[in-house]
């Protein structure tokens, strides 16, 4: 049991502490400014009251880097406590108005009461390393879908017909139309011409792709208004396209590399379904350090696999998925999971016997990814890689 808390409420540029005893009472209140030179002085008039000290942060990344760093490179015990909780948990104290004063104080009463409160542990270099990559690349193919999205618009204003025959997914169609884009300009050029083209540029598929554009420019003979300008940016969006497929293809080099020099990787590589990216997904998501989840239930619930009862009086047995969990180590494990029953027969067969149940396929996936989660935990524990089937031994 700690002599104080400090309870420090992140923000962008200020941060605010607040330092209570075990009555509850306030021995230090301060704004700070997220500096390493402030925060340090911060830390050390907080253990000239007492070295004994519990801080708590109601943020884990962001704002809050710096601080945890130095409070690290402290060895100071950290609680961490999401937002939620503390909006939850001001509500309970006296008084309306919300102060950045208020919240500090909510969390380091909180710190103090509560005894669930887990130590945060952020991950080793890797992981943390693996976190910036694998968040980038779920950026870029967000930017990737919305480009697409964007040049499919574009298009339908000028060319609908080329629009609907085109599937702007694949690195093809996305090529073709930096050359071409009018129907016009395509019914100039033919089929073989365009078919040329695209061979040039080492296309896939580039005669059945030449020859769908041009029937689709047959089909329209009317220009549109505005169809130069509109062409121009149509070429624009597709360039885009074509440099989000380039980084996204730099990433995944990034993240295999990265991934392969976790300790754990060649043990998590060894559960089939489970790739080089899905497995960096799993060491961002929970910093490669099992012990900080204590048992693979802990696990499956911070990953929305572990169902939560949610009974009132005559109502039992009414289990539902928990509103909180990590959506990136649930997509990691329910993808591995898909990916599982094509490749390895225990999966298959375990899935084939949800189903049997009357589980549909969804439901089938969910109740696999967390019967995975719980083998990858054992894996990882003992160090061993994962055996499709225990070896036969002989009597002497």
């Amino acid at each position: 049991m700690p002599e104080i808390w400090a309870g420090v409420d992140i923000g962008k540029e200020h941060h605010h502490c607040v330092v209570i005893n075990a009555d509850g009472e306030r021995l230090l209140s301060r704004r700070v400014l997220n500096d390493e030179t402030e925060l340090l002085h911060l830390i050390g008039d907080v253990l000239a009251i007492s070295a004994d000290v519990l801080w708590a942060v109601d943020l884990n990344h962001g704002g809050a880097a710096l601080l945890i760093c130095l409070l690290l490179s402290h060895d100071q015990p950290m609680a961490y406590l999401t937002g939620l909780a503390v909006h939850r948990a001001s509500a309970t104290y006296k008084g309306e108005g919300k102060t950045d004063a208020k919240d500090a104080f909510v969390i380091a009463d909180q710190a103090r009461v509560r005894r669930d409160l887990g130590l945060l542990r952020p991950g080793d270099e890797i992981a943390v390393d693996l976190r910036t990559l694998t968040n980038r690349r779920l950026d870029v193919v967000f930017d990737r879908t919305r480009q697409i999205n964007r040049l499919r618009a574009q298009l339908l204003e000028i060319f609908p017909a080329l629009e609907r025959s085109l599937d702007l997914v694949n690195k093809g169609p996305v090529m073709l139309l930096t050359g071409y884009q009018t129907p016009a300009a395509i019914r100039r050029a033919g089929v073989q011409r365009i078919e040329t083209w695209l061979k040039n540029r080492k296309v896939r598929g580039a005669a059945a792709l030449a020859k769908t554009v041009v029937e689709a420019a047959r089909a329209q003979m009317t220009a549109l208004p505005g169809e130069k300008l509109a062409a121009a940016m149509v070429v624009r969006l597709a360039k885009g396209v074509m440099a989000l497929d380039e980084e996204i293809v730099e990433l995944d080099a990034l993240i295999e590399a990265t991934f392969r020099e976790h300790p754990h990787a060649e043990v998590i590589r060894s559960l089939p379904g489970m790739g080089p990216k899905l497995g960096a997904e799993f060491i961002a998501a929970t910093g490669g350090d099992m012990d900080a989840f204590g048992s693979a239930d802990r696990l499956a619930g911070f990953a929305g696999l572990a169902p939560r009862p949610r009974d009132s009086g005559r109502v039992s047995g009414n289990l539902r998925r928990p509103r909180r969990y990590h959506r990136g180590l649930l997509r990691s494990m329910y993808l591995s999971a898909m990916v599982s029953i094509t490749k390895c027969p225990a999966s298959k067969a375990y899935y084939q016997r949800k189903r049997s149940e009357g589980k549909g396929h969804k439901q089938a996936l969910l109740a696999l990814a967390r019967r995975r989660l719980n083998v990858l935990w054992a894996m990882i524990r003992d160090g061993q890689c994962y055996q499709g089937s225990p070896p036969v031994t002989t009597a002497a």
